[in-house]
C-alpha cells in the first residue's frame, strides 16, 4: 500500500487497524487449516499482528516470512513485535507484493501463501496472486481474504450510514482498485493457474448485547471517519454528510437487536505439480 491508501497512516488508524486484527484473527486462522505447515508467507502483512499470530498457531521451528511495502507500517510492525516480546518470532521484509523479496533458494519452497485485505488496494490483483502461486511449492496452497464491501448489511437499516459506506467503497475505483475483489478470489486462482480447492466466508458481524457489537460497530464507524477527509477533498462526499451518516450510525446501535451482518470471502487454490 503506497501514499494512495484511502486509510492513511494516522495514529488512529494504526490504532484501529490493531483493534480489527485482535477481533478478526482467531477466526481467520481457525478457517486457515495450519496443520502440517512448516513454511508460511504473508504477503501484505501490515502491523503484523496476523504475521505473528500465524507463526504462534505453527508448530515451533517453522518459517513464518511477512512482506509489507510501506516503511510506516513495517517500522509500526517492528515495534509491535518488540513491545510483545516477540521480536524475530516472524521474518518481516519490506518489499513489493509483485516482487517478493525473496532469494532463490526460497522461492517455490512455501507450504502456504497468505493475503488478506491486500488484493482491493492493488491495481493488478491479478499479478500479486501469480507471485504469490511462484513463491509456494508444488502442492503448496495459497490462501486469499478480502473485501467485498457490498456484502455489508445493517438492520434495521441505517440508510444515512449505508449511504456513507458506498460512497466510501465506490471511491475505491478513483484509484484503480476494486472494492469487490471477494467475490472474485476464486477466479484470480484460476487465472494465476492455480487449481481452486475452496471457497467459503469468515463472519465478521455481531448483533446488539454480544460481546463484539461495540467493537465491530467502533471499526466501521472508524472506516468511515477516516475516509472522511480524502471523500470531501474529491468531492465525493462533502464532509457534512458524512457526519450526518456516522451520527446516524450512533444512533443505530442503540436500536434493540441492531445487527452488523458482513462477511469476508476467502478461497484456497493449490500449485499443480
Amino acid at each position: 500500500m503506497g501514499d494512495d491508501y484511502i486509510h492513511g497512516f494516522t495514529e488512529a488508524e494504526q490504532r484501529r487497524l490493531t483493534r480489527m486484527q485482535e477481533i478478526l484473527n482467531r477466526a481467520e486462522i481457525e478457517a486457515l487449516d495450519l496443520g502440517g505447515i512448516r513454511s508460511l508467507l504473508d504477503v501484505g502483512a501490515g502491523l503484523g499482528q496476523l504475521t505473528r499470530a500465524l507463526a504462534r498457531a505453527l508448530e515451533p521451528g517453522a518459517r513464518v516470512v511477512g512482506v509489507e511495502r510501506d516503511p510506516r507500517q513495517l517500522e509500526e510492525a517492528h515495534r509491535q513485535a518488540e513491545a510483545a516480546g516477540e521480536t524475530g518470532l516472524a521474518d518481516l521484509r519490506r518489499g513489493e507484493a509483485t516482487a517478493l523479496p525473496l532469494g532463490p533458494d526460497e522461492r517455490g519452497t512455501f507450504d502456504l501463501a497468505h493475503a488478506r485485505f491486500l488484493l482491493e488496494h492493488v491495481p493488478d490483483p491479478a499479478a500479486v496472486v501469480r507471485e504469490m502461486l511462484a513463491a509456494v511449492r508444488p502442492g503448496g496452497r495459497v490462501v486469499l481474504m478480502d473485501d467485498d464491501h457490498e456484502a455489508l448489511r445493517l438492520w434495521p437499516a441505517c440508510p444515512a450510514a449505508e449511504a456513507a459506506w458506498t460512497v466510501y467503497w465506490d471511491s475505491y475505483r478513483d484509484r484503480g482498485h476494486d472494492p469487490l475483489v471477494g467475490r472474485r478470489l476464486g477466479a484470480l486462482l484460476a487465472e494465476a493457474g492455480a487449481r481452486p480447492v475452496r471457497a467459503t466466508t469468515v463472519f465478521y458481524g455481531a448483533v446488539t448485547g454480544a460481546p463484539l457489537f461495540d467493537p465491530v460497530v467502533e471499526n466501521l464507524i472508524g472506516v468511515l471517519a477516516g475516509a472522511a477527509d480524502i471523500l470531501d477533498r474529491t468531492g465525493r462526499l462533502p464532509r457534512a454528510e458524512m457526519e450526518r451518516g456516522l451520527e446516524a450510525l450512533r444512533r443505530w446501535r442503540r436500536e434493540p437487536g441492531a445487527t452488523v451482518w458482513y462477511s469476508l470471502p476467502l478461497a484456497e487454490g493449490i500449485r499443480e505439480a
